[in-house]
């Protein structure tokens, strides 16, 4: 689906998050501006956009802890602004930063969250919660001693404690290691196949690709709604790629020719996006017949997308 297109509407019954025109003030500068989209029960949407785009502000919106300074919103049915606690209470919101305490073991954690919301069961949530996560074997383990992935782990086992419908997920694995990283998406994808909707803000191409579908923000505008082949196979925009000896030295030279708009260095040559495929195969002519260089086409990436998207935004912050 392409920028500025209208995000295509699910039956009623299939839509857990429903947001039109929502938007947040922080004095004269508009954080998130008339966003609209929906996400669907038991699926994976990925909010994607540069740092300060306002992906934060709208999942706190859609969760019930920041009130929308305009339009309106529906969490799993409930009003985004007249009945924020009742979201609160069943859904899941695991922030950036590890909110737990180091000097507490994993069960500890996990307990005191239970005792502090007077959990029925607790218990039971307790080792559910050890048992999802993987985390039955390291229960008495400190906290303050895990690495980057468990810590992880137990945010999400925290977050699942109260068995929300929805999990709302803010940049959950920066700073995790690769290895880390692929298992707790490969949680995530069980947890949406047990019906549970995630809504994931990530900076990573290669998480976004493992998305059911995506919404690219930047700068307060939702820009594109789609699957991540929806967006690729609707990018306007034609890449080629450009290999050979001494190919880096044309980098810049090739940057400033009509019809190119992005260049990207690889380790076998570069990458060459254009808005129109005539103007592109002109602007690589003095290249494409010397026998030293070898021209291909190729389709756009999902990050050359996003990037694309990105220089046609407007910072709203830029004269901050």
């Amino acid at each position: 689906m392409q920028a500025g297109a209208a995000p295509g509407h699910a039956p009623a019954s299939q839509v857990v998050i429903d947001v039109e025109n929502l938007t947040k003030r922080y004095g004269d500068k508009v954080v998130v501006d008339n966003l609209s989209m929906q996400v669907r029960r038991g699926e994976i949407y990925g909010f994607l956009g540069p740092n300060g785009s306002g992906k934060t502000t709208s999942i706190r919106m859609m969760c019930g802890l920041l009130t929308p300074d305009g339009g309106e919103g529906h969490t799993l049915g409930y009003d985004v602004v007249t009945e924020a606690p009742a979201i609160r209470r069943r859904v899941g919101y695991m922030t950036q930063r590890f909110g737990l305490y180091e000097d507490l073991s994993i069960r500890e954690n996990l307990d005191f969250i239970g005792r502090m919301y007077r959990m029925d069961r607790r218990h039971e949530r307790v080792d559910a919660a050890l048992e999802r996560l993987n985390l039955s074997g390291r229960q008495q383990q400190l906290a303050g001693s895990l690495s980057g992935g468990w810590k992880q782990r137990l945010a999400l086992a925290a977050c699942m404690l109260h068995e929300p419908e929805v999990l709302l997920l803010d940049e959950p694995t920066a700073g995790v290691d690769p290895t880390a990283r692929r298992d707790f998406w490969n949680e995530i994808h069980t947890l949406a196949a047990h019906g549970i909707t995630v809504l994931v803000s990530t900076h990573y191409m290669d998480e976004a690709e493992r998305c059911h579908r995506l919404g690219y923000i930047a700068y307060g505008h939702l820009l594109a709604n789609g699957t991540p082949r929806e967006l690729v196979e609707g990018a306007q925009f034609v890449t080629r790629t450009l290999s050979g000896p001494g190919i880096a030295a044309l980098t810049h030279e090739i940057e400033a020719r009509a019809g190119v708009t992005m260049v990207t260095r690889l380790a076998e040559g570069l990458r060459i996006c254009g808005s129109s495929q005539d103007a592109l195969d002109a602007a690589l002519a003095p290249w494409r017949g010397l026998p030293q260089f070898v021209c291909g086409r190729t389709p756009p990436s999902l990050e050359e997308v996003f990037i694309h998207l990105s220089k046609q935004a407007t910072d709203n912050f830029a004269n901050a």
